[in-house]
């Protein structure tokens, strides 16, 4: 099969769709491929207890503002996946699912977006998949070496898999707090991280944090002085799960250790700690593979951009991959500004090549 179309958008989570609202407004054909079979992104493979940073009203993509959940002022990821499963029906976005993508192909005044269910031919491709299929795990010495359980953040789900275990979570952002808040109870926990967790004050969530990114992206933009943005106030939003084991004591944390062996970890002293298991919370990098074809990669595996779109591919957008494709853009908040932008930039391009 093989199907002709403005506009290819690679991913259907949250930055997907809100690409797929801009292109609705401006009346391009266009279409969805997402890999996952049923609607919500990575937002429907997260750890029970996850809690968004925000409130509802905080937390929404353009032109449909989220539902509070009763009871929870921060929104647990499974009231995410019901958001975003209502907002593709609302805006009746074309999404097909599950669609993979294997490669996107330069053939001449169109890119070919190949996939396991066809051919797609467009003049304007927005990449959209995200970080979360791409865990990232660090190089420490001996990590081949213990006999144990290891696990990236992704692959964890809730605290009873580890009752009574001793587990060593490692990483000092939200993901490892709160993941370290949630096992407080029920595991022998140790909680390491590379320096000391600098917690955000009670009073501030993922509102402080979208504005301190945005004023960070106009003075750079401006060429005025990098205010520091988010890394200003602190790592670790205090959602009340977080706030509770902090405040118990439960949350204290020890420096990051030097190595592995087979039954634990070792720090540089010599001290030892035994594990049954490792969480690794160290974060993610870009997933971009189905781009390696068009031989954009460049120092540090890095694709260059301008906003959003590809430097040496105008015909490509990348969209909510961080701040590297717009402030926030990784964010439910956040990735409206830029799919906007760079729908605007397609719609300047298309009408050009008319």
């Amino acid at each position: 099969m093989t199907e002709r179309t403005d506009v290819v958008v690679i991913g259907g989570g949250q930055a997907g769709l809100a690409a797929g609202y801009h292109l609705r407004r401006q009346g391009l054909d266009f279409v969805v491929l997402d890999a996952q079979a049923t609607p919500g992104g990575a937002w429907q493979h997260t750890w029970n207890s996850l809690r968004l940073f925000s409130p509802a009203a905080f937390s929404s993509l353009r032109g449909r503002l989220m539902s509070t959940q009763p009871g929870e002022e921060y929104p647990d990821a499974g009231h995410v996946v019901t958001y975003l499963s209502d907002y593709e029906k609302r805006y009746d976005l074309p999404v097909l699912r599950p669609v993979r993508v294997y490669g996107l192909y330069d053939d001449g005044r169109l890119l070919r977006v190949e996939t396991d269910s066809g051919t797609w031919n467009a003049r304007a491709v927005i990449s959209a998949t995200g970080t979360w299929w791409r865990p990232f795990l660090p190089a420490v010495p001996g990590r081949g070496d213990f006999e144990w359980r290891q696990l990236h953040a992704i692959s964890y789900r809730n605290p009873q898999d580890f009752t009574g275990s001793r587990v060593i979570v490692v990483g000092g952002g939200n993901s490892g707090a709160q993941i370290a808040a949630d096992l407080a109870h029920d595991a022998e926990l140790t909680w390491v991280t590379r320096r000391p967790p600098r917690f955000l004050a009670d009073d501030i969530d993922g509102r402080a944090l979208f504005d301190a990114a945005t004023a960070r992206r106009r003075a750079l933009d401006e060429g005025r002085t990098d205010t520091g943005g988010v890394s200003s106030l602190g790592d670790i939003v205090a959602v009340p799960p977080v706030r509770e084991a902090r405040d118990a004591g439960r949350l204290k944390a020890s420096p990051m250790f030097v190595r592995l062996d087979r039954d634990g970890v070792v720090w540089a002293d010599g001290t030892r700690a035994f594990a049954d298991a490792v969480i690794w919370c160290t974060g993610f990098r870009p997933a971009l593979s189905h781009l390696s074809p068009l031989g954009l990669r460049g120092p540090r595996g890095h694709i260059a951009t301008q906003g959003t779109r590809s430097v040496q591919e105008p015909r490509l957008h990348l969209l909510g991959y961080g701040d590297r494709t717009g402030s926030a853009s990784a964010t439910l908040i956040g990735v409206g500004r830029p799919a906007r932008d760079a729908v605007r930039e397609i719609v300047g391009l298309l009408a050009a090549g008319r």
